[in-house]
């Protein structure tokens, strides 16, 4: 069953079927679909079997009256501007009285929060620094100056680097491996494709040797560099006579810099 609205058209039709059908003998199905057009109007739901129903009896008792009105009843007229019927959502359920009875409560617990809070502001958040001003900071302890002065060996320029040597070995291994599958195309195919293999793993190996080697020898380089003691030594020494003129008082007791003044 599909519903459908009704136009300003259809009601017409549902009109005339009226009229017609009102004082007719039917059975409990044309009585029922009676009633229904009865109390139909625009903008409403119609089923569409009703809808065929009622444009074949119009079309059938009129079609000596002329080939216009016919037209008129016809289905396709009566489905013009028709649309499927989507009923309203329904209204929301009232509220039962314990549910009013709730909300009303939380209602004035919250107003009654908020004047006290209104009385009795709350103290202002402290950070820790404010709460406890000689606490241990790492960062301003020991003589530093508020940043911390920890720098991590893992920086950009190392990321960097990094990445550069990966893509060094990556491109060194399929070079080797192209080389020496070149070099071989007159052996079998097994044998050049063990022989490239063998010789792309032997440089894989040569390069991740290499440069572990090369990251010990720096990690070395760093654990002597920190264990040298740094000393400081004067080279030269030096002292500024003070002058004569500034030993001397002014004589209305004020001391002028060097230089023009009045």
């Amino acid at each position: 069953m599909v519903l459908l609205t009704v136009t300003a058209k259809a009601k017409e039709a549902f009109d005339e079927y009226v009229k017609l059908q009102v004082h007719a003998d039917q059975d409990e199905d044309g009585k029922a679909r009676l009633d229904r057009l009865q109390i139909v109007d625009v903008g409403s739901s119609i089923e569409h079997s009703d809808l065929i129903e009622v444009s074949k009896y119009l079309v059938g008792q009129q079609h000596d009256a002329g080939g216009t009105i016919v037209r008129a009843w016809r289905l396709d007229e009566l489905l013009k501007g028709a649309s499927v019927y989507r009923p309203p959502p329904p209204p929301k359920p009232e509220p039962t009285p314990g549910y009013t009875a709730l909300m009303r409560r939380l209602r004035l617990e919250e107003e009654q929060r908020q004047y006290d809070r209104m009385l009795n502001p709350p103290p202002n958040k402290e950070t820790f620094t404010q709460r406890y001003p000689n606490a241990f900071d790492p960062n301003t302890s020991h003589g530093s100056t508020g940043v911390s002065n920890y720098v991590d060996d893992t920086t950009y320029q190392d990321v960097e680097r990094q990445m550069a040597l990966i893509l060094n070995v990556l491109v060194s291994i399929i070079c080797c491996a192209v080389a020496i599958w070149i070099a071989a195309r007159h052996w079998s195919v097994p044998s050049r494709l063990g022989l490239s293999m063998g010789g792309s793993l032997t440089v894989a190996v040569a390069e991740v040797a290499i440069y572990f080697g090369y990251i010990r020898r720096v990690s070395e380089a760093k654990t002597k560099e920190g264990k040298v003691v740094e000393t400081k030594e004067v080279e030269e020494t030096w002292v500024i006579e003070k002058s004569k003129k500034a030993n001397k008082p002014l004589g209305d007791g004020l001391r002028f810099r060097k230089g023009k003044h009045r």
